[in-house]
Order: structure tokens, then sequence, then C-alpha cells
């Protein structure tokens, strides 16, 4: 028997994060007192506030919590130069930190915390590390779609019978990432003609992951480009039985299918750098990566630790495109061609 389609329900959070200026989150910090840690999170409050509230009361001293966009706060980071508050940027995607790198806005991370981490979860030069993965997949509507029909590659995805039936999230870093991703792997004359072939197939503007989650849900849309653990999170949520969309991890190594981190770096010259190696110490715990597990339904970037609470597939099951994170640096390239193409 066919699943019923649910009952639509107001979105549990909001990830779209358009103001200029970031919010700003004080821990525990009294009016007036200077912080001990200031972070920059592309990360959203509702995501991951839970754990960075463990990272003040493991680390004993005041942390303050500036959440935002990830390629925003990478520019304010820019902008802002020498002159800048943050201690440590703790980014949604490798892109945005890669573009902090290569502006050479990030100190290098000590090897001993490092190697607690894969080699291809990690900044090449050590200037950032991976928190936790996420994978590139499709939303999908069974009772619209066959599993035969799934498209498996980014031309398929562009065939005509897809025209005004594919979600995704413009202003969201994960989709800049993955664009980033696409011009990497096909060149940018490859890139600009498959955007310019997506844009001609009339997909649909979403301001973030979960909304795309919710219109494939509600059958307003059959597909929809996103992250894995919307899903997981939403099933954990209000139960399988309940949800309606289905997830399609791209096999292959097809850019649809990239595996991509949440990250973190400590930003140069900062004054409390040994604070902010002890927070992306922390991030990368037993504690926390059990947090990304279990509560944020994302991959931990430290083996052996496994996911309680989700039935995710195995990390090594995935087939990733073969890309090295650390070349998703030209953020500023990615955004400019968005414009072009009608896209961003």
């Amino acid at each position: 028997m066919s699943p019923s389609r649910p009952l639509r329900r107001p979105l549990r959070r909001s990830l779209g994060v358009a103001a200029v200026l970031p919010l700003v989150v004080t821990l525990t910090a009294c009016s007036g007192q200077s912080a001990d840690l200031t972070i920059y999170s592309g990360r959203n409050e509702q995501l991951v506030g839970g754990l960075l509230e463990q990272l003040e009361q493991r680390t004993g001293g005041t942390v303050e919590v500036r959440y935002g966009d990830s390629a925003e706060l990478a520019a304010q980071l820019l902008e802002e130069g020498e002159n800048t508050e943050a201690d440590l940027f703790f980014s949604q995607d490798a892109g945005a930190l890669g573009a902090l790198d290569a502006a050479g806005r990030l100190e290098p991370l000590p090897a001993a915390v490092l190697d607690t981490v894969p080699p291809q979860f990690r900044a090449d030069d050590g200037d950032w590390v991976g928190t936790s993965a996420r994978s590139r997949v499709l939303f999908y509507d069974p009772l619209e779609v066959r599993d035969t029909e799934l498209p498996d590659t980014l031309d398929e995805l562009v065939e005509p019978q897809w025209k005004g039936k594919v979600g995704y999230a413009p202003t969201n870093a994960s989709w800049q990432s993955f664009v980033t991703a696409v011009r990497v792997l096909r060149g940018e004359d490859g890139a600009r003609a498959w955007l310019e072939a997506f844009a001609a197939n009339q997909p649909v503007r979403f301001a973030n992951n979960i909304a795309i989650l919710d219109a494939v849900n509600g059958g307003q849309i059959p597909l929809g480009l996103a992250n894995h653990y919307y899903w997981y999170e939403r099933v954990a949520e209000v139960g399988k039985g309940s949800v309606v969309a289905r997830v399609h991890y791209v096999p292959g190594g097809d850019p649809l299918g990239l595996v991509n981190v949440a990250g973190a770096g400590i930003i140069t010259g900062s004054e409390q750098a040994e604070q902010a190696r002890r927070a992306v110490e922390f991030l990368l715990s037993d504690q926390a990566q059990q947090y990304f597990a279990d509560v944020t339904a994302e991959y931990p970037v430290r083996p052996g630790i496994t996911a309680k609470e989700h039935d995710l597939p195995e990390l090594s099951e995935l087939q990733p495109p073969d890309i090295d994170l650390s070349s998703l640096s030209s953020l500023q390239q990615t955004l400019t061609m968005l414009q072009q193409t009608g896209l961003a």
C-alpha cells in the first residue's frame, strides 16, 4: 500500500541566514564582559548550539558565538582582517574555510590535532580540519518517481522530464560548494554548460534544505538537491512512517554524490589561539563526534565512532567523486558563475 501524504507542518527551524550582520549569542558571559573565545559559526545555532554549550563547559571559559551564513562570515572575516574579534571559524563547508586559507587568514593546526582525522577530511597545508562529513543526496517522492527513474548523474538531472521538478537552495553554502566541485571536476566551461542547462530546466528555488525536504514530502516537487542528514533528523523526529520523501545516494563517483565536511580553523593573529586550539580538539573529541553522529545525523570524521540513533549507510559505502576538498576554495568564482547563469 502506498504511503499517504502527511499533513504539512511548520518548519522546525530555518537555516537561511541572510542578514548582513551575524546573530550574536553569548553563552554565559555577562554584559560588558569580554568572552574568552569568539567563534564565527556558519553552522546553524539549532544544529550546534547545544554542542557549543558543551564546549564552554569543557573549557571552563566564556564563549561568544556569532552565527551566520558560512560564505558571508568568510567574506566578513576577510574584510575585518587583523581587526577581527574572531578566534575560530566554524564553517558549514570546506569551501569557505578554503577561501580564508587561500587568503592567509588561518593558522596551521598542530599535527596532533590533524592526525586524528583521515587526510581527505583536512586541508593539504594543515590550516583547517573537518569536524563532520555529509553527503549530497537527492530527496525524492516515491509516489511520483520510481527508483529506476532516479537520476544518477549531473547530465541525467537536466534531461527534459525533470523540467520544473527539481528543488535547490541557491544561497546555501553546501549548494555553492557542490557547484565549486563541479567547476573543479569539469572545468570552467563544463561547469558553465551544466549550470546553463540546469537553469534552462527551470529548477525551483527554496530558502534552505529543510524547505526542500518539506516540498518533496508535501508533493510540491518530486526531486530536491540537499544534504543527507535533514532526512534522518526528520525521521528521528516524527518516525519513518510519517515521512513520504526518501533519500537517493548517487553512485559512481558523480559530483551529485559529493561528500563534503563542516570544519574549523583558527584565525591568524588570534590572541586566544590556545583556547581556539582546545575548541578544535573538543570538536574532534569522542563527545563531540558522537553528538554529530546522533544529534545532527552527520558522519563523524574520527574513525571508530558510529551513529546510535540513525540508520545511515556507512561512509565507506558511499561513492563520492574523487576530489581534494582543499580545491573547493574558489568560492568567489563560483558565486560569480552562479550570478551569471541566474542561479545565485
